[in-house]
C-alpha cells in the first residue's frame, strides 16, 4: 500500500476556536488534583475547549498507558504498571462537581488485564448513578479481545450507552489498528444488543485514511446488520507525524450527504461532521436518538 501524504494546507473548516475561560481552567484543575485523565486531553481532541468550556468531558480511566499502538492515536503505549481500584470514585465525585447530565466514561485498552477492565467500567458506572442518580452514563469500551464474559460484567452495570467504535472501514482496519479486528467489533456490538436489547449500542467512523464512500456505506450496513442505534462520523486528523498520514480531508458536504445516508438506513441518530467525534455533542445525541425511537413505536 502506498505512503499516504498529508495535504499541506488545512482547510478552513477544520479551524478550532480557543475558549479557555473559568470552566475550562476549573476542569483541568479538578482533573489534575483528582489524578483523572481524559481522552479530550490524552487523545488531543480538537474540541476540548468547546466541551471544557461548556463543562463537559470524557473521563479516561484504567490509568493513560495503552497495551495497543494504533496508528491513529495520541494515547501513550506501553505496559500499565498499576490498577486504581478507586479510580470509579473519583469520577463519580467529579462528575458531580462538574453538575453533569450525561457522563461519557471510556478506556485505554488493557490486555494485560484478565477482564480488560470491565469490572472497573462496572464499578464507574454504579459509582456515577450513586452520587448522581439522574445522570445518564454511557461507556465506550475496547474489544476486550472477544472477551465476552467481560462484556457481560458492562452490560450487567447497564450503561445508558454502549459505545464501540469500528474506527475505519473493512479494508483498512488491519493497517488502522492494533490488535482489534473488525468483524470482532461488529461481534461485540451483536452481542451487547444480544444481552441487553433496550440498551442502544453506537459507533464511530473517522474518514480521511483512504476508504472510499462505497465503503463507508458498507461499513454503515455492517453496523446496522448487527442492530447499532447511532453513527458517528468524522475527519482523521494526524496527532504527529509518527502517526498514519491524513489522506484527504473531507468536506463538510460529504458529511451532511453520509448523514443523510445513515438516517436512510435506519440509525436512530447520526453525527457527522468534520470536526466531530466519538462522544461530541453526547447528550444531544442520546436526546435525539430517544426521540427517534419513540416516533418509531
Amino acid at each position: 500500500m502506498k505512503t499516504l501524504q498529508k495535504p499541506e494546507r488545512k482547510p478552513d473548516w477544520l479551524k478550532i476556536k480557543l475558549t479557555t475561560g473559568g470552566n475550562y481552567a476549573e476542569i483541568k484543575d479538578m482533573m489534575s488534583s483528582k489524578k483523572l485523565h481524559t481522552v479530550c486531553e490524552e487523545a488531543r481532541c480538537p474540541n476540548i475547549y468547546e466541551c471544557w468550556a461548556n463543562r463537559t468531558a470524557t473521563f479516561m480511566i484504567l490509568g493513560d498507558i495503552c497495551t495497543r499502538a494504533c496508528r491513529f492515536c495520541a494515547v501513550k503505549t506501553g505496559m500499565p504498571t498499576e490498577l486504581d481500584l478507586q479510580e470509579p470514585e473519583r469520577v463519580a465525585e467529579a462528575a458531580q462537581q462538574m453538575g453533569l447530565q450525561h457522563c461519557v466514561v471510556t478506556s485505554v485498552a488493557r490486555d494485560d488485564l484478565k477482564d480488560g477492565g470491565a469490572s472497573i467500567f462496572a464499578a464507574t458506572i454504579k459509582a456515577i448513578r450513586k452520587e448522581l442518580p439522574l445522570c445518564s452514563v454511557e461507556v465506550l469500551i475496547p474489544d476486550f479481545m472477544g472477551n465476552w464474559e467481560a462484556l457481560q460484567v458492562v452490560m450487567d452495570a447497564k450503561p445508558d450507552i454502549l459505545n464501540h467504535n469500528i474506527e475505519t472501514v473493512k479494508r483498512l482496519s488491519n493497517r488502522v489498528r492494533a490488535k482489534a479486528k473488525y468483524d470482532r467489533s461488529l461481534e461485540l456490538l451483536k452481542q451487547a444488543k444480544a444481552m441487553q436489547p433496550n440498551i442502544p449500542t453506537k459507533s464511530s467512523i473517522m474518514l480521511g485514511v483512504g476508504e472510499t464512500f462505497e465503503e463507508i456505506l458498507e461499513a454503515m450496513d455492517d453496523l446496522r446488520a448487527v442492530d447499532c442505534d447511532i453513527l458517528t462520523l468524522g475527519q482523521y486528523l494526524q496527532p504527529t507525524r509518527n502517526h498514519l498520514a491524513i489522506d484527504r480531508y473531507v468536506h463538510p458536504d460529504e458529511f451532511a450527504k453520509l448523514k443523510e445516508e445513515g438516517l436512510r438506513r435506519g440509525f436512530s441518530h447520526v453525527e457527522s461532521g468534520p470536526l466531530v467525534r466519538s462522544s461530541y455533542h453526547a447528550h444531544e445525541q442520546v436526546q435525539s436518538a430517544s426521540e427517534a425511537k419513540s416516533a418509531s413505536m
